[in-house]
C-alpha cells in the first residue's frame, strides 16, 4: 500500500490555509484528474503535493489518517481519498466533485481506446503492437509484486499468509473472495491477542464523533445503495437476468465489494472469471487492457471498463455493437465507483475512530499479506498466457492448475519480455517509456515473419 512518511512533509504542512471556494476545488481536482498517472503511489503523492504541501487545504495528520482508513475499504484507495478530501473541504458536493473528477478523465480515455481496440483487434499491426504491450505488462506486474512484497511481508505470519494465498489460488483454484475474506478474519483474530505477529502499532485515542453520525451513515447507505442498484433494476426489468449486461453489472458489483488490496490483487480474479468463466475476452486481451490502463490517468481499476465494453460489444443484441459497448462500459464504471462514494459518505463521520481500531488494522495487514500471493498468482497467469500460445488445465485430485504446451512458446513474446525486464529492472525506466519501446519492438518483430 502506498504510504507517506510525515517526515517528508513540507515545512508548515500541518498548518492549513483557509478553505477553498468550490471553483478552486474544481480546478484543483481537474488538474489532479488529468495528471494522476503512476498507480496509487503516484496518485496519492500527487494529491499530497497539491493539497497538503502547496495549497495547505488539508493538514498532514488528517491526510495520513484518512489514507490509512481508505486502505481498510474495498475499492481504489486513491479515488476514495480524493472523495474524502472533497467532502472535508466542501461537504457532499465537494466529495462528489473530487471523486468524479479523479475518475472521469481516465474513464473517457479508456473508453476511446476500448472502442478503437474492439474495431481494430483483427488488424495485423495492432496485434503486433499489443504483443509488445503484453510483454511489458509482465515486467510491470513483477515490479508491483516485488514492491508490495518488500513493504508488506515484514513478519513470518505475513509471509505464510502470502504463500498460502498463492498455493490456494494457483494450485487449488480457490475462490478469490474466500482468500481475501479468510485472510481478513485471521488478521482480526490475531490482532486481538498477538498484534506483534502482524507488526501492528498500539491503538491510539479513538477521536470524537460529529453530531448524528448514525443518521448520516444510514442515510448515505440508503441513498447510495439505491444509486448503485438503479441501473441493475432497469436492466432486470427490460432485458432480463440472462442478458450479458445483467451479468456484467452483477459481476462487477460483486467485484466492488471484494477489491481489497488494490487493482493488481483483483485482476487475477477478474481475469479468471472474465476469461475462463464468462468467456468475454481472451487472456491476451486481458493483458492488453491492463496495458491501456497503465498508460492513462486515473485508477488502474478502470481496466474493468475495458472488459465491460468488450463483453457487451461482442453480445450486443438488441443493440448495435457500438451502443451495447458504450452501455457496458458505462454500467461497469457505475457499479465499480458508486460503492466508493457509499463507503466514504457512510463512514466519513467515523474515520477518526475506526482508523485507529487495532482489529481493523489487523484485518487489513493480513489481507495485504495475502494480496502478495494473489499478485504472484496473477504474475504466473500472465506469464503463461503471454509466453505460450496454448495453455491447458491440469486436474489431479484436488489440484487444478494451468500448464502450458511447451511447443507453443512464442519466441517474439520471449524476446520482448526480456527487453521489458531489462528496461524495468536494469535501466529503471518508467511505465510509459517501457510500454512505448516494447510496443515498437512488437511492430519491428512482426516484420521478421
Amino acid at each position: 500500500m502506498a504510504e507517506l512518511d510525515q517526515s517528508t512533509a513540507a515545512p508548515g504542512a500541518d498548518v492549513t490555509a483557509p478553505a477553498p471556494s468550490f471553483s478552486e476545488l474544481l480546478a484543483a481536482f481537474t488538474r489532479i484528474g488529468f495528471l494522476s498517472f503512476g498507480g496509487p503511489a503516484g496518485q496519492i503523492a500527487l494529491m499530497h503535493r497539491e493539497l497538503v504541501e502547496e495549497r495547505r487545504w488539508v493538514a498532514e495528520e488528517d491526510f495520513l489518517h484518512a489514507l490509512n482508513f481508505c486502505h481498510l475499504l474495498p475499492g481504489p484507495e486513491a479515488q476514495q481519498l480524493a472523495t474524502w478530501i472533497g467532502w472535508r473541504l466542501a461537504g457532499v458536493r465537494g466529495g462528489l466533485a473530487a471523486g468524479l473528477l479523479f475518475v472521469i478523465p481516465g474513464a473517457c480515455i479508456i473508453l476511446a481506446l476500448s472502442m478503437f481496440y474492439a474495431l481494430a483487434a483483427n488488424l495485423g499491426w495492432v496485434a503486433a503492437l499489443f504483443l509488445g504491450v503484453k510483454s511489458a505488462v509482465l515486467a510491470i506486474v513483477v515490479q508491483a509484486l516485488l514492491r508490495i512484497a518488500g513493504r508488506a511481508l515484514d513478519t513470518g505470519l505475513k509471509k505464510g499468509l502470502a504463500a498460502a494465498a498463492f498455493v490456494g489460488l494457483f494450485l487449488f483454484d480457490l475462490p478469490f473472495p474466500l482468500i481475501v475474506l479468510g485472510s481478513g478474519v485471521i488478521g482480526m483474530i490475531v490482532a486481538r491477542s498477538r498484534p506483534d505477529l502482524l507488526a501492528l502499532k498500539p491503538a491510539m485515542d479513538g477521536g470524537t464523533l460529529p453530531a448524528n453520525p448514525w443518521r448520516t451513515t444510514i442515510l448515505s447507505v440508503l441513498v447510495w445503495g439505491a444509486i448503485w442498484a438503479a441501473p441493475m433494476v432497469l436492466i432486470a426489468a427490460t432485458l432480463g437476468q440472462d442478458h450479458v449486461l445483467w451479468k456484467v453489472g452483477a459481476f462487477f458489483s460483486q467485484l466492488a465489494i471484494v477489491t481489497f488490496g488494490g487493482a493488481y490483487a483483483v485482476l487475477a480474479y477478474m481475469a479468471q472469471e472474465a476469461v475462463q468463466g464468462f468467456g468475454w475476452l481472451e487472456a491476451g486481451e486481458m493483458a492488453d487492457g491492463l496495458g491501456l490502463a497503465e498508460t492513462t490517468p486515473g485508477p488502474l481499476i478502470l481496466v474493468t471498463q475495458f472488459v465491460g465494453y468488450l463483453a457487451a460489444f461482442r453480445a450486443p443484441e438488441p443493440f448495435s455493437p457500438l451502443v451495447a459497448g458504450l452501455i457496458g462500459a458505462g454500467l461497469t464504471t457505475w457499479v465499480t465507483f458508486a460503492p466508493c462514494f457509499l463507503w466514504i459518505f457512510a463512514f466519513a463521520p467515523w474515520i477518526d475512530r475506526l482508523g485507529n481500531a487495532v482489529w481493523l488494522k489487523g484485518g487489513l495487514a493480513a489481507v495485504t499479506a495475502a494480496v502478495v500471493g494473489v499478485i504472484a498468482n496473477l504474475t504466473a497467469w500472465f506469464a503463461l498466457h503471454v509466453l505460450f500460445a496454448r495453455v491447458g488445465e491440469v486436474e489431479a485430485g484436488p489440484l487444478r492448475f494451468d500448464w502450458p504446451e511447451l511447443a507453443s512458446f512464442d519466441w517474439r513474446a520471449g524476446v520482448l519480455a526480456a527487453l521489458g525486464f531489462a528496461l524495468a529492472f536494469g535501466a529503471k525506466w518508467g511505465v510509459l517509456r517501457l510500454l512505448a519501446v516494447c510496443a515498437a519492438g512488437g511492430l519491428a518483430l512482426s516484420l521478421v515473419g
